[in-house]
């Protein structure tokens, strides 16, 4: 039976078949899928993934920096060790590495400065950790202060508080003891009175104190470390809290200097930490361990670095390797984007830096001069810089 044609039944034929020819194609490239994915196995880890930058930029080598460097944060309590820092000091132009491994228990303090002394008279400051052990005994405060200034005498150039402060050490009662705890008010005093700095080390990255899941900037770092961790029921104080009770103990002694470690202890927001630097004049910062945080906000960290020049010490936290200073001195000298600041301490969340390039006269300060400043303030004048 003979079909009459009309536009209407054209349509109808021409949509039919535009129907059949859209499904075939859908089939093609469902089938086709397998093929583009078959290099993908989609069981890779986070842990596992180390992508290669493809951005091709400028990279500027600095091996020596514009200034001699006094490294205001490190450690150097492995003693065997001490002749090997001191050639990687020399190699990348280090004048000064303060340790601030010169532990009170068991008297360890008297053997740092034995050993790195034999080493060089000159090159190797040791700050003094108190041991909070007798806490709980009577006049311990006084006690530990004594052993202080004994040990000033002896060539102690400081003292250093490490994060387990508020975060982990513990009383004979069980209780976390606070920053501001007034057993330890004779401690603060004592270095005032004997006009040494305080290198005081609270908390940790914000990220190491917020819950371990997608969110985490951090997630694959605290994947590998997880005792890296500061969250939980078993940690009493926040990270903020922490924080304000190490801002009541420099407020309550202005006769004492106070650096705060690690950019203030809040690399990730350099506002509060100017507004803490703007409330007390007794306290400093050092960039130690946070170039990862800086160079991935250069903007904001340059102008910060410009203002408050006078009150930034340079510090690695890293034993003395030449490749590690130069990380550093490529973060404060060039203007150098998008390269990766492992070395310098080690792998900090999955971002790349960018250089800040400071003015002379900043770098100066950073380097050598505030740190001089500082150290320049010890009564009685205990032996030469």
């Amino acid at each position: 039976m003979s079909q009459t044609f009309s536009p209407y039944n054209q349509t109808k034929m021409n949509d039919k078949m535009g129907n059949i020819f859209f499904s075939f194609q859908a089939v093609l490239i469902f089938l086709a899928l397998p093929i583009v994915s078959s290099g993908q196995t989609g069981d890779l880890r986070l842990l596992d993934w180390e992508p290669e930058s493809q951005l091709v930029v400028k990279e500027t080598m600095i091996y020596t920096p514009s200034y001699p460097v006094i490294d205001f944060h490190n450690h150097l309590g492995d003693l065997e060790n001490t002749k090997k820092y001191l050639e990687e000091m020399d190699k990348a132009r280090v004048w000064k590495v303060v340790s601030l491994d010169g532990r009170s228990e068991d008297n360890f303090y008297k053997t740092h400065l034995k050993e790195s002394h034999k080493v060089s008279k000159d090159r190797f400051l040791v700050f003094f950790r108190p041991d909070y052990s007798g806490i709980d005994e009577k006049g311990y405060g006084m006690k530990e202060a004594n052993k202080l200034e004994e040990a000033v005498k002896l060539g102690v150039r400081g003292m250093k508080i490490s994060k387990a402060l508020g975060l982990t050490v513990k009383d004979k009662s069980g209780k976390v003891i606070p920053v501001d705890d007034s057993r330890l008010d004779p401690i603060w005093a004592k270095c005032g009175e004997l006009g040494i700095p305080v290198v005081v080390h609270v908390s940790d990255p914000v990220a190491f104190h917020t819950p371990i899941d997608k969110y985490n900037e951090r997630y694959d770092e605290l994947g590998a470390h997880p005792d890296w961790s500061f969250y939980g029921d078993e940690f009493p104080y926040s990270k903020n809290e922490i924080l304000d009770q190490f801002h009541r103990v420099i407020a309550k002694h202005p006769n004492t200097i106070f650096l705060s470690t690690h950019m203030g202890n809040l690399a990730e927001d350099l506002g509060r930490v100017a507004g803490w630097l703007e409330q007390y004049p007794n306290m400093y910062i050092d960039i130690d361990a946070r170039i990862s945080e800086l160079g991935r906000q250069p903007y904001t960290a340059r102008k910060f670095m410009i203002k408050y020049q006078d009150r930034i010490l340079f510090g690695t936290d890293t034993p003395p390797d030449a490749e590690a200073y130069q990380v550093y001195y490529r973060f404060l000298e060039t203007d150098d984007e998008y390269f990766d600041p492992a070395k310098s301490h080690h792998q900090q969340g999955r971002w790349m830096i960018y250089g800040i390039h400071l003015p002379d006269e900043v770098l100066e300060k950073l380097y050598n001069k505030n740190a001089l400043k500082i150290l320049g303030m010890l009564k009685g004048g205990n032996g030469n810089l």
